[in-house]
């Protein structure tokens, strides 16, 4: 690569619940000293997990553009080996594979070698959902995961903004906020009290908080930035009845 260029390091991820099943893509994008920039996730319907890993790194070489000096880390072997190893065969066989069989996921495929043509990028595989993991795979992931349950596209410029609970290789919060499902929150309102039911007894009202922006609750659907959320299972955050 040459030093003319802006460093920046990228991941990106496809996530399929299910293969075929609903299905996502998203990429990670930090600068040269880690910082993460930015990060957008899409959904894709039903496809399969190759299709969503594919995506995936489409969407990210599509956001860079030329003049960029990539780092490309993803956790998909498959990706990597089709747009670097098999590929310069793919093209000389008329995209048949040695089996003379057409090649899968041809189309895609065929966009990310134009892509990789104007654009500087290496690429480095990572283990995928490891604790103490690479960090913006982990991200992406995450990203990805919760877009394919609630197929409603996601993006924001900070890693606390990222949808699920961060794995042990992350940081903990500060105290003064709450870093759960919400993909990123702040205690401003709310508060846990009691109400009488029915039969007389006293049931404590959870805690809840505004979401500082719009995730996913562990029953799959979305809440939006400023909906009153709570603390569920598992350090997530949801709405305050599926607790």
């Amino acid at each position: 690569m040459s030093s003319g260029k802006q460093r920046l390091i990228g991941a990106s991820d496809g996530a399929t619940k299910g293969n075929p099943g609903p299905s996502a893509w998203a990429w990670v994008l930090a600068d040269a000293d880690g910082t993460v920039l930015r990060w957008r996730a899409g959904p894709l319907g039903r496809a399969t997990n190759n299709i969503a890993e594919l995506t995936a790194l489409r969407e990210l070489l599509l956001e860079i553009g030329p003049g960029v000096e990539l780092e490309a880390r993803l956790d998909s072997q498959y990706t990597i080996n089709a747009v670097t190893k098999w590929l310069p065969a793919w093209k000389r066989n008329g995209w048949m594979t040695a089996g003379k069989k057409p090649v899968a996921n041809a189309e895609l495929i065929r966009e990310i070698d134009g892509l990789l043509a104007t654009r500087s990028v290496r690429f480095v595989h990572v283990a995928a959902h490891q604790v103490n993991g690479d960090k913006y795979n982990d991200l992406a992931d995450r990203a990805a995961s919760a877009v394919a349950v609630s197929q409603t596209g996601l993006a924001g410029k900070s890693e606390a903004e990222v949808p699920g609970a961060p794995s042990r290789s992350a940081k903990p919060a500060k105290a003064a906020s709450s870093r759960g499902g919400g993909g990123g929150t702040v205690a401003e309102a709310g508060g846990s009290g009691s109400s009488t039911t029915s039969n007389g007894t006293t049931a404590k009202k959870p805690f809840t908080i505004k979401a500082r922006y719009a995730g996913t609750c562990s029953c799959g659907r979305p809440y939006d930035a400023g909906e009153k959320i709570a603390k569920l299972a598992g350090s997530r955050w949801g709405h305050p009845g599926c607790g």
